[in-house]
């Protein structure tokens, strides 16, 4: 019997344990008769009895293993269902180890028989507590947390559990380099999500800490990226957002100091005064929960998720503007293939996904055409110059949500190097531009940026029409703009007689608004709810376009791609304005039509991943499948004669990690890395070849 058949109909899992280990105890699985039915059973390894194997035992008894094996405690020291006294209650402790030198004093405490983090840890925290235990783990098989328990209302993460021969302020006072950080990254060793982590710091401290909570943690991930980007340009610095064993007022002096230098360098999201107003005790327990994240990834993926979460849940949904999943940015970026020579815009920014993700693709230009490879810090090592003068010179963005822009700003200061061109402006209300951009106050921290933007106006004194290459955005949908001033200078701001609509679907004016943005030529891809493309009453929308324009594509999403946010079903429109040479006008032309069948989502809006099942009975060719190929090799996986894949069944459910140790979505957009089938972005790419669009090579 297998252990994988075993925890099947439980959310116990076993990706924390090595085949090795789960080889052993599987050897060691035999079978009882109970009540006329085969039970598996295994001799425990610290009891020396037969105990039924049932999902919680298993995960036990491997960890036991790990106790063992890696960390070196011996089962001597070890006591399993110890009874924890509450008054006159008792409870059964997991597993505990004693003290080496007081061998009746608890000194480890494991819980695994909560599978939910939030569940176990506050019966860890009630074990400890009663106990005195001053170190906690928690796991399920898949994801496992390490506690120091510092009093009884403060558990701070440790990075892991000191070995037999080690002290818990070995642990501590361990100095780290970037290299260690991305070898004991805590989102991949303890399969958790940055936003998991909010979560449990808002729990634990930030409800009742009387601050902003998306201030805080904004000044905390600014502080940890600029410490991070400071060892990724020196690789032998030791990090310095890490708790050495520091007071808690030495350690909130060296956490200010550092935010006080990123301010500097990344001038214009805070102000000069800024504080870190947490307690010293509060912001000790938010640093040892975030000291082992890597948040530069190849990607910036993990910050996003993180402040997505965050303005989220203050203004952004309010206003119908959902933050765009990455995959569905960069199957837009595929498809609209900005090169380095030509300049972005995104009118309806957020956090900047568009951006940022362009940058992405022309930096793989730059490096691919200087022969240099793309490491797991890709976004934090320095870089040819190319790639910084590419964002401070070429790459814009609008948005008139001044904590979105705060965010993007960051994301893109770090992209250029300490400038930006993202600017805080009412996209549709160009009129009243001219009032803000006189504003000192704006101009101390936006000047730079808009003195670029203004180079690119079509007429020297009016910010209506724009010379872009690239447009592509993700414009709010929900409400209504009824302003007779603004309606006034729009042409789908009218009705068919002419006269002036009393209100005009925001995202209708977007189009309108977007295409002034580009210069002939131009080419955007703008995400749009389902009925533009077919209620009747939409009509007139699509003849505008259709004028303007040559429709390239477009494009099904699912309908959970927004979700939690919203289950508006969504299309992106792909576009490219009439041009005598990029574009010449035609009355008939062939159209790309896709719709996404793999959901990316569940029901919910939580992400689906890509797993090894994906791979079974799949037909992998060395030469043009050579990543898979690549995978397969590194992972032990044979292939059969007929070049067939066979995934070994305690395979199947888990996840396929890229070269950067991110899990991949489930999607058809487009081919991840070579890791998953060409999907919707690679067809438009031959289409648009076959069709000989201006922007695709031969």
């Amino acid at each position: 019997m297998t252990l994988t058949e075993i925890l099947r109909d439980s959310n116990y899992k076993l990706t924390q344990f090595t085949s090795e280990q789960i080889q052993t105890l599987e050897k060691n699985i035999f079978l009882k008769e109970v009540r006329g039915k085969q039970v598996p059973y295994v001799n425990c390894l610290v009891r020396r009895k037969d105990i039924q194997l049932k999902p919680e035992e298993a995960v036990r008894q491997l960890y036991l293993m790990v106790l063992n094996e890696q960390y070196g405690y011996s089962f001597d020291r070890m006591e399993i269902e110890y009874a924890v006294s509450f008054g006159r209650e008792k409870k059964r402790a997991d597993i505990v180890i004693f003290d080496k030198q007081d061998t009746r004093s608890i000194y480890i405490m494991v819980e695994l028989k909560k599978p939910k983090l939030k569940d176990g840890k506050e019966q860890l925290k009630s074990y400890c507590n009663a106990t005195g235990a001053p170190i906690g783990v928690w796991s399920n098989g898949d994801s496992i947390s390490y506690y120091h328990r510092k009093d009884p209302n403060y558990f701070e993460d440790l990075s892991a559990i000191p070995s037999a021969t080690e002290k818990l302020s070995d642990i501590l006072t361990e100095r780290w380099t970037i290299e260690d950080l991305v070898k004991k990254d805590k989102l991949v060793t303890e399969k958790k999500s940055l936003k998991d982590l909010i979560l449990e710091m808002e729990d634990e401290v930030l409800a009742n800490a009387g601050v902003d909570v998306f201030e805080e943690l904004f000044k905390l991930i600014f502080t940890k990226l600029f410490d991070e980007m400071e060892s990724g340009r020196n690789k032998s610095r030791h990090l310095r957002f890490r708790n050495y064993g520091d007071t808690e007022t030495e350690l909130k002096e060296k956490v200010q100091e550092i935010f006080d230098n990123a301010r500097k360098k990344w001038e214009g999201v805070f102000s000069e005064d800024s504080k870190i107003m947490l307690t010293p005790s509060h912001l000790s327990v938010c640093v040892s929960s975030l000291q082992d994240v890597k948040l530069f990834n190849s990607n910036l993926d993990v910050v996003d998720e993180a402040f997505e979460y965050l303005i989220g849940k203050s203004s952004k949904g309010e206003k119908g503007q959902y933050f765009t999943p990455r995959y569905v940015i960069d199957m837009c970026v595929k498809m609209m293939n900005p090169q380095v020579h030509e300049t972005v815009m995104d009118t309806a920014a957020g956090s900047c996904g568009f951006p940022v993700h362009s940058i992405f693709h022309v930096w793989e230009q730059i490096l691919k055409e200087k022969g240099m490879p793309k490491s797991h810090l890709f976004t934090s090592e320095e870089k040819p110059v190319e790639c910084t003068d590419y964002v401070q010179n070429k790459v814009f963005a609008i948005d008139f949500d001044e904590k979105a822009v705060r965010v993007a700003r960051t994301l893109n200061l770090i992209a250029g190097d300490g400038q930006t061109n993202v600017l805080h402006l009412n996209t549709l209300d160009y009129e009243r531009w001219d009032e803000k951009t006189e504003d000192e106050q704006w101009q101390d921290t936006y000047y730079e940026g808009w003195k670029k933007l203004r180079k690119l106006r079509t007429t020297k004194n009016s910010n209506r029409d724009f010379n872009f290459d690239v447009l592509m955005a993700n414009p709010p949908f929900a409400g209504d703009i009824k302003e007779s001033r603004i309606l006034a200078k729009y042409e789908l701001g009218k009705k068919p007689n002419g006269k002036y609509q009393t209100k005009v679907g925001r995202d209708i004016l977007f189009i309108e608004r977007n295409l002034d943005f580009l210069k002939p030529g131009g080419r955007m891809a703008v995400v749009l709810p389902q009925g533009r493309f077919n209620n009747s009453s939409d009509k007139a929308i699509r003849d505008y376009i259709a004028e303007k324009c040559r429709i390239l594509a477009v494009v099904g999403l699912h309908g959970n791609v927004f979700k939690p946010h919203t289950g508006t079903k969504t299309s992106v429109l792909f576009v490219q304005k009439w041009d005598d040479k990029l574009c010449p006008k035609k009355e008939d032309y062939p159209i790309f039509f896709a719709t996404q069948q793999e959901p990316s989502k569940d029901n919910s809006g939580e992400k689906i991943f890509v797993k090894y099942k994906s791979w079974e009975s799949k037909k992998v060719k060395e030469n043009k499948e050579q990543r898979i190929f690549e995978k397969l090799k590194k992972d032990n996986i044979n292939l059969d004669s007929d070049g067939k894949v066979n995934i070994p069944k305690d395979k199947l459910d888990e996840y396929i990690f890229d070269d950067h140790n991110h899990l991949i979505v489930k999607h058809d957009l487009f081919n991840h890395d070579g890791l998953t089938q060409d999907g919707i972005a690679e067809a438009f790419l031959e289409f648009a070849k076959k069709e000989k669009l201006s922007f695709v090579g031969k």
